[in-house]
């Protein structure tokens, strides 16, 4: 099992949710966090509670240079990195006749390219260190997700790559983990992008019930830590996984009752 007293973790999103929970996570265990995130003011006030030196690094995950550069700031701040956590991104939810395409690239420009760019720059690194990558995916990268037509698509393409990247560094030391959390009390669903871009400004479902960011992200460490391949958190994510394979045309089934009862369903 990894310990992560004096490694460097470069985590995205960092500034709210898991991303901003697993910052925690880490520096109590002695890391230090390369905490990216676009909201500057949040990110520095989530790094400033720390107990070990961090650092905030300003970081649209869409942008290339953003991540070239906040990776290069890692090296240069702690001259190495162990684990990159591609946990920034963005939801949706509309149906795929009623949206517009550019919410679409929009969604792929932060949850697959934002990984992609991320993983590109610190994969040097990560190889010397014989470190992990991390993508932090959902139920919606193993079976389509109705109402969410660019988030299913976004988080199939990420598990496609990071698989691939799994593959290719089989001899180099390099440990990648897919996790799908499942539904967590974050602020996702609320800046979930609806048909025309605009936020969804509230969450359709329960938070109370949901699963915290904290327990979350303390999960995903202990994956981490033990080099876990995937990480499926709720029963859903696991029945997912099962159905697909033996009874695909009941869970496509499933899946459309499921979020036709959501408040406010996209579905008519």
């Amino acid at each position: 099992m990894m310990d992560f007293k004096d490694k460097v973790v470069v985590v995205t999103g960092a500034s709210s949710g898991i991303g901003a929970a697993l910052a925690r996570s880490f520096s109590a265990r002695g890391a230090h966090v390369v905490a990216g995130a676009r909201s500057m003011d949040k990110l520095e006030a989530v790094v400033a509670s720390l107990p070990v030196r961090s650092l905030a690094v300003q970081c649209d995950v869409s942008r290339e240079e953003d991540c070239k550069r906040l990776i290069q700031a890692g090296v240069d701040a702690f001259g190495r990195i162990d684990v990159l956590v591609n946990n920034a991104g963005i939801s949706m939810r509309a149906l795929f006749d009623e949206v517009d395409l550019d919410v679409l690239r929009r969604l792929m420009d932060t949850n697959f390219w934002g990984c992609v760019y991320c993983t590109k720059y610190a994969l040097p690194y990560i190889q010397a260190s014989r470190g992990s990558i991390v993508g932090i995916s959902s139920v919606a990268g193993f079976h389509g997700l109705p109402g969410r037509t660019g988030y299913s698509a976004s988080k199939y393409a990420m598990q496609g790559l990071l698989e691939t990247v799994r593959i290719e560094n089989l001899k180099k030391g390099v440990h990648v983990l897919i996790v799908a959390p499942g539904f967590t009390a974050s602020n996702v669903r609320f800046a979930a992008l609806t048909a025309d871009g605009s936020q969804q400004g509230r969450s359709p479902r329960e938070e109370g019930k949901m699963m915290t960011a904290d327990e979350a992200a303390e999960r995903i460490v202990r994956a981490i830590a033990k080099r876990k391949r995937t990480l499926l958190m709720d029963f859903d994510g696991k029945a997912t996984r099962i159905l697909k394979f033996w009874a695909p045309g009941w869970l496509d089934r499933l899946y459309y009752n499921h979020m036709a009862k959501e408040p406010d369903s996209p579905f008519k």
